[in-house]
């Protein structure tokens, strides 16, 4: 495809052949038959590989809801999406060979212009290390500086649990940096909180790189003013807009993490102050604060958004209050205007796995939407407490940690005019005539800072409530196709027997009694 485009010369990776082996035939499967949802044996055997520690700390850093197991795709695309947007950085994924599929394949459904690396393994090489050697080898063969800044490395489920110790693979070959990761489905709950696994470690191998004396500069030279590092990754028009609104204090907007290349996240760390945008990114705010600089939650959204963040990051900076309220002044009548020139009408509940369902929450609100439900797949931190209570303090439900169930029996309860959310939720609302947006495409891929993002959800929004009419016309139109006795594909009418289900179910209840007699009458 020689009128493909790539970022550069990184798409072009010559496939590594090993030698071909033969299964031992008495040697043990790790987990055999199990899945990335069977998570407490996995766990288990991670643990008893001496992987407690890791863990223990992502248990810290991402708590857990009531529910154990991410209801959306496999939580290693967000790291994996995260070194495929990098320049100069490859990516190699040590896993089951389906699991390595698929997240090859949704990369590229979502515009990776760069090959993923695969170490393939068997039930002998992985119970007798020779794995990790495999792996070895295939960064020292890799390690080309002249095509690279850093590889990455990640272990998937099967690896992570049977110990497989990417720690212990060099920092450093040829002068290309190694970065070994565990991003198994059991530890990381979602894929937004798999991009923060990935930032945290570069991160951390950056400011142990500045430790040691001088780095390269960013490309575009090192600012005049001082910057705030942007944590969380978002519409690329949104950094420029942020700019704009920090410069009459005299600062200026610093890099986007997860960065777009490694220099970059040498100038994120030389930042005073780090806006924590998607608050969610543990990791990487472990490593600032380690840096020495201050967190600023929340963001620059709607008219109260930005008044509040303006004059947090202004006190971070000690700017006088007199620059503050410049930089409020020029920018919030202009905004107040464009939300009273597109007003959002209707009833919407708002679900998502991204992080910034908060933010865009506020942006609803202060549109003149009647938002009822804030879910997110994402945990409760103390950055986006002013989200929280600001939302909160306007009536409005926000549930941390949200599943499925969660955001169906909102919509369900509410019966609202819209339904924003994840793919299952946007079906379920059409399936009951209420129109749906998928958040991933359609909402979050919009500007939502300032001026410009203050205008941006509405027309899309106003179309889908607008559309109710047709959605009526089609639930009238397909009433009872796919569902009960019909459901499946049929060529003529099913032969229905409702004398064969009424002997069934006797038969089932006969069956629940002798049970509950043999256990001595209790039904549980």
């Amino acid at each position: 495809m020689t009128n493909e485009a790539t970022y550069d010369e990184t798409a072009e990776v010559e496939v590594i052949r090993g030698e071909p082996r033969v299964d031992a035939p008495d040697a043990p499967v790790l987990a055999d038959g199990l899945g990335c949802h069977s998570g407490s044996e996995m766990e288990k055997a991670a643990r008893l590989a001496g992987n407690s520690e890791m863990l223990d700390q992502f248990a810290k850093d991402y708590p857990k809801g009531p529910h154990d197991q991410p209801q959306s795709m496999c939580p290693a695309f967000g790291s994996l999406r995260v070194g495929l947007r990098m320049k100069r950085v490859a990516t190699v994924l040590s896993g089951s060979a389906c699991c390595v599929y698929g997240l090859t394949f949704v990369s590229h459904f979502y515009g990776a212009r760069r090959s993923v690396g695969y170490v393939p393994f068997n039930s002998e090489t992985l119970v007798t290390g020779k794995l990790y050697e495999d792996i070895r080898e295939s960064v020292h063969e890799m390690a080309d500086p002249e095509r690279f800044d850093a590889i990455v490395v990640t272990n998937l489920c099967v690896p992570t649990a049977s110990g497989v110790p990417l720690r212990l693979l060099p920092k450093e070959i040829n002068g290309v940096r190694i970065v070994g990761i565990d991003v198994p489905g059991f530890g990381i709950p979602t894929h937004a909180e798999a991009k923060d696994v990935l930032a945290g470690a570069m991160l951390n191998y950056a400011r142990q790189e500045i430790t040691a004396g001088p780095v390269q500069a960013p490309a575009g030279g090192k600012s005049d003013r001082p910057t705030v590092a942007l944590l969380g990754e978002m519409f690329p028009a949104d950094p420029m807009m942020i700019g704009a609104m920090l410069a009459p204090m005299g600062l200026a907007a610093g890099p986007v993490v997860p960065c777009r290349e490694w220099r970059e996240l040498y100038a994120a760390l030389d930042c005073g102050v780090v806006a924590a945008i998607h608050p969610f990114y543990t990791a990487a705010i472990r490593e600032f604060e380690a840096a020495g600089r201050k967190i600023v939650g929340s963001a620059p959204v709607g008219h109260d958004g930005t008044a509040a963040w303006l004059a947090g990051i202004g006190d971070a900076y000690n700017i006088p209050a007199g620059q503050i309220a410049a930089a409020q002044n020029a920018f919030l009548p202009a905004i107040k205007g464009a939300l009273a020139a597109t007003p959002i009408k209707g009833t919407i509940t708002l679900s998502g796995y991204e992080g910034s369902e908060l933010l865009v929450a506020r942006l609803l609100v202060e549109s003149g939407a009647d938002l009822r439900y804030v879910g997110t797949a994402c945990p409760r931190t103390k950055w986006s407490e002013p989200d929280r209570e600001w939302l909160e303090s306007k009536g409005i439900k926000v549930t941390y940690r949200a599943s499925l169930e969660d955001d169906c029996a909102a919509m369900e309860a509410v019966k609202p005019d819209l339904a924003i959310g994840t793919t299952p939720v946007v079906q379920k609302a059409k399936e009951m005539g209420i129109p749906g947006l998928y958040y991933t495409n359609l909402i979050s891929a919009r500007p939502l800072m300032g001026p410009a993002g203050a205008g941006s959800l509405a027309e899309v929004i106003n179309a889908a409530i607008a559309g109710k009419s047709r959605m009526d016309d089609m639930k009238a139109f397909f009433e009872g196709v796919g569902t009960g006795d019909t459901a499946g594909v049929w060529e003529k009418s099913p032969n229905l027997r409702p004398d064969y289900r009424a002997q069934n179910l006797k038969k089932l209840e006969r069956a629940e009694k002798a049970r509950v007699a043999a256990n001595g009458g209790v039904k549980c």
